[in-house]
């Protein structure tokens, strides 16, 4: 069984890849000032960083997991999401209200072929 580990800290591993899929763990935005829109702006700059790196893209994501503090400004965050997503590629996907850590707005896993 052949598990590669990206990024690999004390608690977690940016990404794991098996059996020719990617899980990412939740990445935020480094900037914490911003708009909910700007930061899933830069949480995707990120996964896009990620996934490049694993030799893969985000026409490619299977699953996604879009986690919000406040799910009153999902509208906000779709904007962000839907000028990055490629529309002949859409992912399945949820967004979901959560208590996250102080000034992160959003936080976003993905799993993708690679």
């Amino acid at each position: 069984m052949d598990i590669k580990r990206t990024g690999s800290g004390a608690w977690n591993s940016r990404a794991v890849v098996h059996n020719g899929v990617a899980y990412l763990s939740g990445l935020v935005a480094d900037d914490k000032s911003l708009t909910v829109k700007q930061q899933t702006a830069q949480v995707l700059e990120k996964i896009d960083a990620v996934l490049a790196q694993l030799g893969t893209d985000k026409t490619k994501i299977l699953s996604s997991v879009v986690y919000m503090a406040d799910l009153g400004e999902k509208d906000a965050m779709n904007e962000a999401w839907m000028a990055w997503m490629d529309p002949a590629h859409p992912p399945a996907r949820a967004a979901v209200g959560v208590t996250l850590t102080p000034g992160t707005a959003v936080e976003i896993m993905v799993q993708a072929a690679v």
